[in-house]
């Protein structure tokens, strides 16, 4: 089965989709769209690294996003605009990989593979790495996932509840570095922020509550790659931006169905 391009990118979209849908709802609930941003356009850097030292372009994407998601946090509890910081750190980030893979004339590499993903290209050791780093976001935010929660509605409540606001904001910005390396396949650095928040977008028009909405963002995430892998088959399309459109497109439909849902209830 694994033998066929078609089912491993499947599955590997699945996969990431698994991790994506309940750590997106973080993002959405805690406003971490920029922070998610950031993360991501450092994957470029890490990228670069990768190859100029000959080593695993996972692990030089996860270390280099890891940096950049622990330096956002320490400038955010030191009272920095963020907005203006993350913009800066974000774009400043893409443009050094950019350019550092320009000083590798040994390497060719096509980035576009890197920047909108290639999904159709997925190997099964790819499909391995993928599986299983989407296993420990997952298995991660499952685990803290009350505390998460707690941290995340009132920091004051969770000190309360002997919830340590900052190492619950540490679990988040470890599973955000491990899904930006993750998804760097599926969807490339340009698209990763909008895997993430699109699905949750869409799922919080219509979810009842926290978990559903996490299950409901897994759901449109994983609906999103089976439409877009149909749409870039058929219309010969790049796989990662068809995979983002047909996000775009539940989260218009989803929008536009609640606000008519609630205009009849008005009624």
């Amino acid at each position: 089965m694994l033998d066929d391009f078609l089912t491993r990118a499947l599955l590997a979209g699945l996969a990431v989709a698994l991790a994506t849908g309940p750590l997106g709802c973080f993002v959405v609930w805690r406003r971490m769209a920029y922070f998610g941003d950031a993360t991501a356009h450092a994957a470029i850097l890490g990228v670069a690294l990768a190859l100029g030292f000959q080593i695993s372009i996972f692990l030089g994407t996860m270390v280099v996003a890891l940096i950049m998601a622990m330096t956002v946090s320490m400038l955010a509890g030191r009272g920095w605009a963020m907005d203006t910081t993350l913009g800066v750190l974000a774009h400043s980030a893409l443009a050094f990989g950019l350019v550092a893979v320009s000083f590798l004339p040994a390497v060719r590499v096509d980035l576009s593979a890197y920047l909108f993903g290639d999904i159709l290209a997925v190997s099964r050791f790819d499909l391995a790495v993928i599986a299983g780093g989407s296993a420990l976001v997952l298995g991660l935010i499952l685990w803290r996932w009350s505390a998460l929660l707690t941290a995340t509605l009132n920091e004051d409540l969770a000190h309360a509840s002997d919830v340590d606001p900052g190492r619950e904001r540490l679990v988040l910005t470890l599973a955000l570095a491990v899904v930006v390396a993750v998804a760097l396949k599926i969807v490339g650095a340009l698209l990763i922020a909008a895997l993430l928040i699109i699905p949750a977008a869409a799922a919080r028009n219509f979810a009842r509550g926290p978990e559903s909405m996490a299950l409901s963002a897994v759901a449109i995430g994983g609906l999103s790659v089976w439409g877009g892998l149909q749409l870039s088959l058929a219309q010969d399309t790049p796989s990662g931006p068809s995979i983002v459109v047909m996000a775009s497109l539940i989260f218009v439909t989803s929008t536009v169905g609640a606000a008519l849902f609630q205009k009849r209830l008005g009624r």
